[in-house]
C-alpha cells in the first residue's frame, strides 16, 4: 500500500503499527506494553485498536485526497471527534496515570500521534479532558518528546517543533 510504518528487524519485515507494537512486545518485553491481566490487555487492544483502526485512518492523507479540498478539514475534525467522543468515555473507566492504569501501554503510544493529528486539524479537545490530561503526562516522558510526530525526519517544516 506504499504506507508507513515498517519496520525491518530480526529478518523480516513488519508492516502496520501495532503489528509492530505486538511483535516488540513478543520478542522483547521491557519495557511491557501490554498488562499480564487479560481484562488490562482487552481494554489496551480495544483503546488501541479504537485509535488505530477507527479513528486515524479516516484522517489519513490518503483519504482525505479523496475530498473536496474545502471540506478535507471538516472531514478529518468530524472522524477525530466522533472517535474522541467515544474514546473519552472509554478511558473513564479505564485510566489510571495513563490509558489503562499506571503504566505505559500500546494505547499510549496510539493516543499521542492521534492528539498529535488533533491538533493539527485544530480540533478543540476541551470536551475531552481525560484524553488531554493522559496526552500531558505522556509527553512529559522522555520516550514521548523524543518521538513525537512533530520530531519525525519526514515531519513538513510547518509542522515541525
Amino acid at each position: 500500500m506504499k504506507q508507513v510504518p515498517a519496520l525491518k528487524i530480526d529478518g523480516i519485515t513488519i508492516h502496520q503499527s501495532l503489528a509492530i507494537i505486538e511483535y516488540l512486545e513478543e520478542t522483547r518485553p521491557t519495557p511491557r506494553l501490554l498488562p499480564q491481566d487479560p481484562k488490562k490487555r482487552a481494554s489496551v487492544r480495544m483503546i488501541s485498536d479504537l485509535i488505530a483502526g477507527g479513528i486515524q485512518p479516516l484522517q489519513n492523507l490518503s483519504v482525505l485526497k479523496q475530498v473536496e479540498e474545502e471540506l478535507q478539514l471538516t472531514w478529518a475534525q468530524n472522524a477525530i471527534i466522533s472517535g474522541f467522543n467515544a474514546l473519552e468515555q472509554i478511558l473513564q473507566s479505564t485510566a489510571g496515570t495513563y490509558c489503562v492504569g499506571d503504566e505505559v501501554t500500546m494505547a499510549d503510544l496510539c493516543l499521542v500521534p492521534q492528539v498529535a493529528n488533533a491538533e493539527r486539524f485544530k480540533v478543540d479537545c476541551t470536551p475531552y479532558p481525560t484524553i488531554s490530561s493522559i496526552n500531558k503526562r505522556l509527553l512529559v516522558l522522555e520516550a514521548f518528546q523524543v518521538t513525537h510526530p512533530c520530531r519525525q525526519p519526514d515531519t513538513p517544516t510547518e509542522l515541525r517543533a
